[in-house]
């Protein structure tokens, strides 16, 4: 992860936690992260009937698509340009609501003019009510904040690059980043590869 917020914001889920896969949605006291919420969100999911739609979302992030974004569908977000698998925005739900872990993602938006921005996304499992499938906590942040902010909204967005953050209680976290025509990260140690994956080993808090 190279922004802030999605550091941040993944080490306060990570710290709720605790040894459990995912918080309880209760958990989340937006106090605690008053300084990130303005590029976070919270997901309502239901896998079976492919349900993804935004419950809660910060101001920047609705000022940079132009529009309130609550009671909208996630995957909206990307236009009519929805990229073929392992891109697809709902597979990046279903891996993170489904297989109970975190993902993050390199997306490049873009404007009716062609302008291009870089953001950051996070997406984190929360269990909701007992349910491990039911919520998604997430950030998407701007790597810069460009002049046309609130004037000039986002259209469409697409992955340029994608990592599974797959955690087991108690033992180290593995960053696995699909390579399906996509990006290895950067500044990694050297991976090792399992099939179409990459294997990265990291530390349990950050990435």
């Amino acid at each position: 992860m190279k922004h802030p917020t999605s550091r941040q914001l993944h080490a306060y889920w990570d710290r709720l936690r605790g040894e459990r896969a995912a918080p309880e949605r209760s958990e989340i006291e937006p106090g605690e992260i008053r300084n990130l919420l303005a590029d976070s969100f919270i997901l309502e999911t239901d896998p079976a009937r492919r349900v993804n739609m935004v419950r809660l979302a910060g101001t920047r992030l609705c000022a940079l698509f132009g529009r309130e974004l609550r009671g909208h569908a996630f995957i909206d977000l990307w236009g009519d340009a929805l990229p073929p698998s392992p891109t697809d925005p709902w597979r990046l739900v279903e891996t993170v609501a489904c297989d109970t872990v975190g993902i993050v993602a390199g997306l490049t938006g873009v404007t009716a003019r062609d302008e291009s921005i870089d953001l950051e996304l996070l997406l984190l499992p929360l269990r909701h009510r007992g349910k491990t499938q039911a919520r998604i906590l997430g950030s998407l942040s701007p790597h810069c904040i460009p002049s046309w902010l609130g004037t000039r909204p986002i259209l469409q967005v697409e992955a340029v690059s994608l990592r599974v953050l797959e955690v087991a209680s108690a033992e180290p976290t593995a960053v696995r980043s699909f390579v399906e025509g996509l990006p290895e990260p950067a500044n990694d140690p050297r991976p090792v590869r399992f099939g179409h994956l990459l294997v990265h080993e990291g530390g349990r808090g950050g990435a």
